[in-house]
């Protein structure tokens, strides 16, 4: 209808320089990855450092950030860890703590994460090293296996490994973009229960932002893929693994789709809302990721 408000643009995100993970690798001197960064088995419980950094997270980002989220399905998850969650959509530096609102603090939760975005100052890595939570990735699509041995230690102490298949924050805001098969990979090898996490909202942040997360019932390689696996583990690094990890990643894609586009509308405001401090959408960003 014409009296109707017209809806508010959105602001673009700012051009700023893009640099390749080997470029930022090499300025460092180098760069590890997975195990061989953290240098020790990842903790499952959360000790004092974890539980203090956890409690000013949620004060800044619920009280100061007034961000509202709307979480469904936790009575689905599996008592105790030793599971996998695959979560999506990826669309900003939110979804990892709407992933870790949406998980009890303990047993802990550790992502495979971007080390050129995560480190993009120093002061972050050395935080991160100390905080743990996250295992980095920096070269991509060169092989699985130190990423499949971060999940198994992971796995074998208790914890919940996170995997985010999209790999990046470029997509749409209410349905997932191009799921890469690393995540399949990994569930594949480790043979974990899985646990699909659906979130949305991410994409522009601003104060009062609502977002969503809905957990979705877990599952496991075998199930999702049915009839067309006999669940006999094929080689790794063979073409039968890859056509298999093909096909989870679809059912990653069919199941985590729907979920998206059904809590997305719940955190889409009105027109004529104000949209106060949008910058938020960028505070976390690198120049990775711009």
């Amino acid at each position: 209808m014409s009296g109707d408000p017209a809806p508010a643009p959105r602001r673009p995100r700012p051009e700023r320089a893009r640099l390749s993970p080997q470029a930022i690798a090499d300025a460092r001197g180098g760069a590890r990855e997975g195990l061989d960064w953290l240098g020790r088995t990842p903790e499952s419980r959360a000790g004092v450092l974890v539980r203090v950094v956890d409690r000013v997270a949620r004060i800044v980002l619920f009280g100061l950030f007034r961000f509202s989220v709307s979480t469904g399905g936790r009575e689905k998850l599996p008592p105790g860890g030793g599971y996998l969650v695959i979560a999506a959509i990826h669309r900003g530096w939110m979804d990892p703590f709407l992933v870790l609102h949406a998980l009890p603090l303990e047993p802990r939760a550790w992502f495979l994460g971007s080390g050129p975005s995560a480190f993009s100052a120093r002061w972050r890595e050395l935080l991160l090293h100390r905080l743990g939570g996250m295992l980095p990735v920096w070269r991509g699509g060169v092989g699985v296996d130190q990423h499949v041995a971060s999940a198994r230690a992971v796995l074998a102490n208790g914890g919940v490994f996170v995997l985010v298949p999209e790999g990046g924050v470029a997509g749409p805001p209410d349905r997932p973009a191009t799921f890469r098969t690393g995540a399949a990979l990994i569930a594949l090898r480790t043979g974990a229960q899985i646990v699909p996490i659906a979130l949305a909202g991410a994409d522009e942040l601003y104060l009062g932002k609502r977002l969503a997360s809905r957990i979705l019932q877990p599952s496991s390689a075998r199930k999702l893929l049915g009839e067309t696996w006999d669940g006999v583990p094929p080689s790794p690094g063979s073409r039968a693994e890859l056509d298999i990890a093909r096909r989870l990643t679809d059912r990653f894609a069919e199941l985590l789709g729907p979920a998206v586009a059904a809590i997305y509308p719940g955190t889409v405001d009105p027109p004529d809302r104000p949209r106060r401090f949008r910058g938020l959408t960028w505070l976390f960003l690198s120049r990775r990721e711009h």
